[in-house]
């Protein structure tokens, strides 16, 4: 059973609809530095794909890997998994500095690409990886787990879709998470590593704003991060909040932190509020507090009345299944690639405004 205390390792899984027969579609899996590569490769298991083959230069975490999915083969190189004729997409949550060159390699050799969030940890690797997915016509898919693999944030999407809340005004996001610093590898204290808190933690945010609001782009009003509570780790940012006005006129606004109290149950209370001309929605996507954890809730409020909807296990987390058909016909079902690299590109642009110098933010 996933560790509902553990973000890092919170790996989700659920009764998918498959989408595609056994050995259809075969995956594999490789640098596997981040535990989200668990939830990557269940979201694509459960809705059909085939796990064949698995790489990674740490002989632990590629024998827990191992262990968890017994019918994976090891193999002693990335080379071996980029050659492979049965293989049409490779799933890594790679340290964040190194996921666009992996993702370039990928690609390059003729596969699909599912990579952890931040895909990018600078502007920079974002235009090489839109120039080779011009070039090869493949798509690079990022895990943006807090909206596609959890079933409240997408029943969200489904009602705001449908006209429920009318047109979306704003989207609030609160994103807080438990540090564990104990448990963290090193690279996860050092900037040029990780990209900062905005390119990381809130490259889910954007993703949600864009979606919920039906945005194609924004402009980033303000941003900040800090480091208020851990000397011991200077590099890291355990705080940051920023602001955002999307081409369509709707707000976004959205709290980023390291500051999960010991005491909550699950490793972070995340909250979601979106307000429309019609109604408005709050998500409260791990947690109901004081009450049921694991949690996964939706509350609805509209001129019918109060409306309050439990998502736990609902959904079947279609975004996967909607990869795997996208990557087979060519379709852009799940999320556009165009959506994939904006999400990742606006939280880059609030990261860099947040580093700014104040004298320099009026120029």
């Amino acid at each position: 059973m996933t560790n509902i205390k553990d973000g890092a390792n919170y790996a989700p899984t659920g009764a998918a609809k498959q989408v595609v027969a056994a050995g259809e579609f075969g995956i594999a899996a490789a640098f596997l530095d981040h535990g989200h590569i668990y939830g990557q490769v269940n979201g694509l298991r459960d809705a059909g794909a085939t796990l064949r083959y698995v790489y990674d230069p740490d002989p632990d975490r590629l024998a827990a890997f191992c262990e968890r999915y017994p019918e994976v083969k090891a193999v002693d190189s990335f080379e071996v998994i980029l050659q492979a004729q049965d293989i049409h997409l490779v799933c890594a949550a790679a340290i964040p500095s190194e996921r666009a060159e992996i993702g370039i390699e990928v690609l390059r050799a003729g596969k699909h690409y599912f990579t952890d969030k931040a895909p990018f940890t600078t502007l920079e690797q974002l235009v090489r990886a839109k120039q080779c997915v011009a070039d090869t016509g493949l798509k690079y898919w990022v895990y943006y787990a807090e909206r596609i693999h959890n079933d409240a944030a997408w029943r969200a999407g489904e009602l705001v879709a449908s006209g429920a809340i009318g047109r979306v005004l704003q989207v609030l996001n609160i994103a807080p998470h438990r540090l564990n610093p104990s448990s963290r590898p090193e690279w996860f204290f050092e900037k040029s590593r990780y990209g900062g808190i905005l390119t990381d933690i809130g490259s889910h945010q954007v993703e949600q704003f864009l979606t919920y609001a039906n945005a194609t782009d924004a402009q980033v009003n303000f941003a900040r991060v800090e480091n208020f509570n851990n000397p011991g780790y200077p590099e890291l940012e355990d705080f940051g909040e920023f602001s955002m006005t999307a081409d369509n006129g709707a707000s976004f606004y959205s709290r980023v932190d390291w500051y999960t109290p010991d005491g909550l149950r699950t490793w972070g209370d995340g909250r979601t509020f979106i307000l429309g001309t019609e109604g408005s929605i709050e998500l409260r996507k791990y947690i109901d507090i004081t009450g049921a954890a694991p949690s996964s809730t939706l509350l609805l409020v509209d001129a019918a009345g109060e409306h309050r909807e439990e998502c736990l296990g609902q959904t079947g987390f279609p975004f996967f299944g909607q990869l795997i058909l996208d990557c087979v016909n060519g379709t852009e079902l799940a999320m556009t690639q165009n959506h994939t690299f904006k999400a990742a590109e606006l939280s880059l642009r609030a990261q860099q405004v947040a580093e700014q110098p104040a004298s320099k933010l009026g120029d």
